[in-house]
């Protein structure tokens, strides 16, 4: 599926991570994994630490600070947005909406729209789109966008493949309408036959919580997960970037009727370095292009590791300049889509730390 907007822009990114950071040898130590395998481990697939909230931190509570945060600023009026969008696989509660909680505690006004959005790894993007179509709308002058996500809360501290990679996070984007015209590009895809790649199994009414699913089971290799935890397929999940992702971007560049080489920066999801290097590879993209050093800093946090890239690696340079970006999320769903888009002039880009 393919979608042009015009005359809408990204004005502000601001990253919000957990002030506990945890090493990748200080976790792998509570397994029995020999320490040069370890450190063999983190040169290749880029770990190094992560970000990780303290227990009972949730969603909200990233999302609440950071909003603080551009109030207090002056970054961001109260009364200035009109949507309010939170893409997230970690609500506080099935119910109510957690974007409805935020809008609560910050005692925002009553004429927002207010909407959770059940996505991941290619979050960021669908979310973008979701505020560029409300930007259609005459009442809706500004869009605040909102991805967080603490799966550390989800994942088993006894699973070696998982928990060592995974970080919390959150992003704060503001989207508006853009006096030059600009023309956006985008694409999205959807696979549910291959739903099980990612997943956590319990939690839902197709299978509550109980004792029986939050018992750990030895999962293989002594890494132990109850049914209540994330799983991942590593080998299909990774298969899947290398044989989805190039088509559907050089699809995208021929919508748009532009090529790789006109693209500044390829903003993508970060599962692990060796992921990304393998699709560079395979795409004949230089390194230096694609920024891969989210996991190595700040572990994977889901959607939020595209906007981390973004004030990361071009932090304040986006208030003063501007490059043509292509953004792109792949992962649970399983769901695939890129952006292609002109990324600068922001009013701020930086990175906070949650205390």
């Amino acid at each position: 599926m393919n979608f042009t907007f015009q005359r809408k822009r990204i004005s502000g990114i601001l990253g919000i991570v957990p002030s506990k950071e945890q090493s990748f040898l200080e976790d792998m130590r509570n397994f029995n994994f020999p320490e040069s395998r370890s450190r063999k481990l983190m040169e290749v697939m880029g770990y190094n630490k992560h970000r990780l909230v303290e227990p009972g931190v949730c969603v909200s509570d990233l999302a609440v600070s950071g909003l603080q945060h551009l109030f207090d600023r002056d970054l961001l009026g109260r009364d200035d947005f009109d949507a309010l969008i939170l893409v997230t696989q970690s609500p506080d509660h099935f119910m109510p909406p957690t974007s409805n909680i935020i809008q609560g505690r910050l005692n925002l006004k009553h004429d927002l729209l207010c909407m959770d959005i059940n996505q991941g790894c290619a979050g960021f993007v669908i979310g973008l789109i979701q505020a560029f179509m409300l930007l259609e709308q005459e009442s809706v002058r500004k869009v605040v966008l909102i991805n967080a996500d603490v799966m550390s809360r989800k994942t088993s501290p006894k699973d070696r493949n998982s928990y060592p990679l995974i970080g919390d996070a959150a992003a704060i984007t503001i989207i508006e309408r853009d006096a030059e015209d600009t023309v956006i590009h985008a694409n999205l895809k959807m696979d549910g036959t291959r739903n099980e790649a990612l997943m956590i199994p319990a939690g839902g009414f197709r299978m509550p919580c109980t004792p029986e699913t939050a018992a750990l089971e030895d999962v293989g290799d002594n890494n132990l997960r109850a049914k209540d935890h994330l799983r991942m397929d590593g080998s299909a999940v990774f298969n899947f970037v290398q044989v989805e992702v190039p088509p559907l971007i050089e699809s995208l560049l021929a919508f748009a009727g532009v090529t790789m080489d006109s693209v500044d920066y390829l903003l993508c999801h970060q599962p692990n370095r060796f992921m990304l290097q393998k699709l560079a590879d395979k795409m004949k993209v230089p390194y230096a292009k694609m920024p891969m050093n989210i996991v190595e800093h700040f572990g994977n946090s889901s959607g939020v590791t595209i906007p981390l890239a973004i004030a990361f690696n071009l932090g304040t340079r986006l208030t003063k300049e501007q490059f043509r970006v292509c953004l792109a999320g792949f992962g649970v769903g399983l769901t695939w889509s890129s952006m292609l888009m002109p990324l600068g002039g922001l009013n701020f880009c930086e990175i906070v730390d949650y205390h």
